[in-house]
């Protein structure tokens, strides 16, 4: 373990790093990650508080530490491609590609911009000339400090309160172990544990009100999926919403997801030669219609089972195509 002086601020600011990283580190970890010993750590630590960067000392059966919230705060302190990661994400942000982000977005990456390293430059413009951000319009807007609050239980392990607005208009309120954001098609999710239920739950972040810390910790638990993204897709996909049409096809289920404009929003099962069996589900008839019609065009043999709302819908906008379809004149 190397302990020499020249070694010190670089040290330090390991530490710092670490320390903002994580909400408590014991003192074994801390040493392990910086390569000193004990003694050298609680020296360290002893640097940075004469230095009013508030460290505190945890209890427990090896003691820690951890960065409390201060008015003084500690540079923040990023590795060469965390600096590219958070930059290009800012910059998709303040392209529109996340609803309610875009302008404290781009007042964030004009800061982060003057100080980013100039041998970073490079790699940021050669990533940003290859990325493009497609707004979402129709998304609702994500507030900010509400993600904010999410994302902090998240990272310490800590119970989130908040009353949830169901697709009822019903609020409630909920308490559960926030486990993933995640974003889709212009909408935030949180993946939470609900104890009350003793089951994973969704919710829309957009219907979540006054999140708050309940200021108990949780330990984090496996979620029953390879990861947030598959499981929020086998969510949406054994969802019913108020609107449902059923279709046989006689195409393989690969077939239709790769033929189809966007993921599905509901099942479908493979049925080996017969084709496959698709359940449409969603709130919106006209979206449950515009699934229909483009499974339809993939121009193969096709039954329907819907109800008279949705078979109706269908059946106008057929005879709509074939009035306004006019034959080519070579």
């Amino acid at each position: 373990m190397s302990e020499t002086r020249k070694d010190l601020p670089g040290r330090l600011l390991r530490l710092l790093s670490l320390l903002q990283g994580r909400r408590e580190w014991s003192g074994a970890e801390l040493a392990e990650r910086l390569g000193v010993t004990d003694r050298t750590l609680r020296r360290d630590v002893g640097r940075l508080r004469a230095l009013d960067y508030p460290v505190e000392s945890t209890t427990g059966t090896a003691g820690g530490y951890r960065l409390i919230s201060g008015r003084n705060l500690p540079p923040l302190l990023l590795d060469d491609d965390e600096a590219i990661a958070v930059a290009l994400g800012l910059a998709t942000a303040a392209g529109g590609s996340v609803a309610g982000l875009e302008e404290s977005s781009t007042r964030a990456l004009a800061k982060l911009a003057q100080v980013l390293p100039a041998r970073l430059r490079p790699r940021l413009a050669a990533l940003s000339d290859a990325t493009v951000a497609v707004p979402r319009p129709d998304a609702p807007r994500a507030d900010p400090a509400v993600l904010a609050v999410i994302a902090g239980c998240r990272r310490d392990h800590e119970m989130l309160s908040f009353d949830y607005r169901n697709r009822a208009d019903q609020v409630g309120a909920r308490r559960v172990e926030p486990h993933h954001l995640v974003t889709l098609q212009g909408r935030w999710y949180l993946i939470a544990y609900d104890p009350e239920r003793a089951d994973w739950r969704t919710f829309r972040v957009d219907r979540m009100e006054h999140p708050t810390p309940a200021h108990r910790r949780f330990a984090p638990r496996d979620l029953p999926a390879p990861d947030p993204a598959a499981y929020l897709a086998r969510v949406f996909a054994a969802a019913s919403y108020r609107h449902t049409a059923r279709m046989t096809v006689r195409l393989p289920a690969d077939a239709v997801r790769a033929g189809v404009f966007a993921s599905i929003p509901g099942e479908v099962e493979d049925r080996g030669a017969d084709g496959c069996a698709i359940r449409l589900s969603a709130e919106s008839a006209d979206l449950v219609v515009q699934y229909v019609a483009a499974i339809a065009a993939l121009g193969a043999e096709f039954s329907l089972d819907a109800s008279p709302e949705i078979a109706e819908r269908v059946r106008v906008l057929g005879c709509r195509l074939k009035e306004r379809s006019t034959p080519s004149i070579s």
